[in-house]
């Protein structure tokens, strides 16, 4: 992986790290080494709501025509969706200007490639060192320039992938949809609705500055309240670009990945479909979830945090299936990539078959106390590097005495370090929280 592509493509502050000349560039170096050349070649490019997506879509479709390639424009729309019309409409590539759950005034791009997966480190480094070498790219004139094609239909196209994919019955379901004022805003409600549900939605006014603010996955509690005094059966909250999704029982009751995870990976097990017989989980993963899966006679694998990682490692196996606790969640029988309306309609689907609420569901699997602590840094690796941080680590652990566990990791999207602590004393693992992250605030 490249130095500027993470694990979630290039993401900064736009308009001081992400720039419109930087966007150019990756926009040209991108297009051509995804189209190769190939006369007629076409890239689908979508955003979220951001209000500097309209900037970074101008300088990104600018790059991409300049390397005579077609944009295939579809506005805004999920993640998963690029990825899918991607596929559907046989394009050299797709691209998305989304930072997900971040802050408004980040942003970020991300490339697909023909088949609709995540772009391997090696074709990062190879757009990355095109857009540090910009002389080395063509510069097509006349006829052969690209041009931006409107794609009006692309929500409709998606919306149907979706129903065709999870064809479930929702009448007499009443379920609260909070878009987080993100990509979601019209598709998921949409379909939720055309499928029999009865839909309160919440926070599907984006005006370009309020995506995630005080709502969304990583912040469910104003759901939680719509859905209490609605009355409705459950609520669905999607993230800025609706690659993941949580749920809120009709009590009030956060459902997280994890619990979305079990529930959907026994159902798939009953009915003979989960391949390899295997969960691809990451190592934040509550370890309910192995609990609950063991009972199951069901493997889990695990893999750093990161869905490109979860992916890697399904594809490495065989599995189709496994995600995140942050609710990204992927289905790969349908979609290359997590998908936060496939996921919520899986999990539908579940409910209806077994007939029961979603708190019963829930409950198979018991959440074991987790605490954790975001602590902004300026230099990750060095703190991470740490002899001292390894160290109170270690100490750490020996007093858990195998009733738990410690872990520490760098986000791979934010300038953060991660604290976490897990098992069943809340007040040791709060004070073991606190003791970590004063280490690392030292060493910040």
């Amino acid at each position: 992986m490249g130095v500027m592509f993470g694990t979630d493509g290039v993401r900064g502050v736009a308009n001081r790290d992400l720039t419109p000349d930087l966007a150019l560039k990756i926009g040209r170096a991108g297009a051509s080494v995804l189209a190769g050349g190939k006369p007629g070649a076409r890239i689908v490019v979508g955003r979220d709501t951001r209000i500097s997506g309209d900037m970074l879509e101008g300088a990104l479709a600018a790059g991409i025509c300049s390397a005579g390639v077609d944009v295939l424009n579809v506005g805004v729309l999920p993640t998963p969706a690029v990825a899918f019309l991607t596929r559907e409409l046989e394009a050299s590539g797709g691209v998305v200007i989304s930072a997900s759950h971040n802050p408004v005034e980040d942003n970020g791009i991300k490339y697909f490639g023909p088949s609709g997966y995540k772009l391997p480190d090696e074709t990062e480094e190879k757009i990355e060192g095109l857009v540090r070498q910009p002389s080395d790219l063509p510069s097509p004139i006349g006829e052969a320039v690209g041009r931006v094609i409107d794609i009006p239909d692309a929500g409709r196209k998606y919306a149907d992938f979706l129903k065709k994919a999870v064809p479930v019955d929702l009448t007499g379901l009443t379920i609260v949809v909070d878009c987080a004022n993100g990509a979601s805003y019209r598709v998921a409600p949409m379909v939720l609705e055309e499928l029999g549900a009865t839909v309160i939605s919440v926070f599907n006014r984006p005006d370009g500055l309020n995506i995630n603010r005080g709502c969304g996955s990583t912040h469910l509690e104003a759901l939680k309240e719509k859905v209490l005094q609605s009355g409705a059966d459950l609520g669905l909250a999607f993230d800025g670009d609706a690659d993941r999704v949580l749920a809120v029982d009709s009590g009030g009751g956060m459902v997280d990945g994890d619990q979305i995870m079990v529930i959907c990976a026994r159902h798939l097990k009953e009915k003979g479909a989960l391949a390899k017989n295997t969960v691809v989980a990451t190592v934040m993963s509550n370890m309910g979830l192995h609990l609950a899966l063991r009972e199951s006679n069901v493997n889990v694998l695990e893999t750093k945090v990161g869905d490109r990682y979860v992916l890697e490692e399904c594809q490495r196996c065989g599995a189709t299936f496994g995600g995140e606790q942050s609710g990204h969640i992927l289905f790969l029988d349908h979609n290359t990539t997590g998908d936060g309306i496939l996921t919520a309609l899986n999990l539908l689907a579940v409910i209806r078959e077994r007939g029961k609420p979603l708190s019963q569901l829930a409950a198979q699997m018991e959440r074991l106390p987790q605490i954790l602590e975001n602590v902004r840094v300026e230099e990750k690796a060095r703190v991470m590097e740490s002899p001292a941080l390894a160290d109170a680590v270690r100490a750490a652990e020996e007093r858990l005495a195998g009733q738990g566990r410690v872990l520490i990791r760098p986000s791979g999207t934010e300038p953060l370090v991660r604290v976490m602590a897990e098992g069943r004393d809340m007040a040791q693992l709060r004070q073991l929280v606190e003791e970590l992250v004063a280490v690392v605030k030292k060493l910040a």
